[in-house]
């Protein structure tokens, strides 16, 4: 993420790789409400969830914005990006998922055009670009012990341990950890 804060390239090369497990993520982290799941197919769900935390990692950087900030920082479209509600039905999710995405790119072109003409803005992109360009190690003076407490269905096989490290849930999958989960606000705040 630290290059260019793309999620969804972050996602493929770092989060578990069965598409069952991803789709159960998803469900698990997307924050989509009470859905009848069934009816969603898993790529839908999983490009999705990469869009909704990809605009949710860019609304970031514009966190906290100063009084006569907040205007250009959020102007009405972009607000409506991030006070944008999942549908209340499965039948709706197609044209959210599809939004979601265009969402995406049009927070990603405004943080962008704002990055060009606002050094703050910019300031804030290099910030927030060096978070992630720390390795992800566990803490040097504490031992990282696993956890087996169930997560969401799916995420993980019933009893199979995995750990904390920083704002992320790691697991083995196939031989390697990878994240299963996110913490966002103890990862980021």
């Amino acid at each position: 993420m630290a290059q260019d804060l793309d999620f969804a390239k972050a996602f493929e090369a770092t989060f578990a790789v069965s598409k069952a497990r991803r789709r159960a993520i998803a469900i698990a982290d997307g924050e989509f409400g009470n859905l009848d799941y069934s009816r969603i197919p898993d790529d839908q769900l999983i490009r999705a969830y990469k869009a909704r935390t990809q605009v949710f990692y860019l609304m970031l950087v514009l966190a906290r914005p100063e009084q006569d900030e907040e205007q250009v920082f959020f102007p009405p479209e972009i607000k409506g990006i991030v006070d944008r509600k999942p549908p209340g039905d499965s039948s709706e999710f197609p044209d959210y998922a599809t939004q979601l995405e265009k969402d995406a790119v049009r927070f990603r072109a405004h943080i962008d055009g704002l990055a060009a003409r606002d050094r703050t803005v910019a300031d804030r992109l290099i910030e927030f670009r060096k978070a992630f360009s720390a390795q992800m190690m566990p803490p040097a003076n504490q031992k990282v012990e696993p956890i087996k407490s169930s997560l969401a269905p799916g995420v993980l096989q019933p009893g199979q341990p995995y750990y904390q490290i920083s704002g992320y849930l790691v697991a083995r999958d196939q031989g390697r950890l990878r994240i299963i989960g996110l913490r966002f606000f103890t990862r980021l705040i």
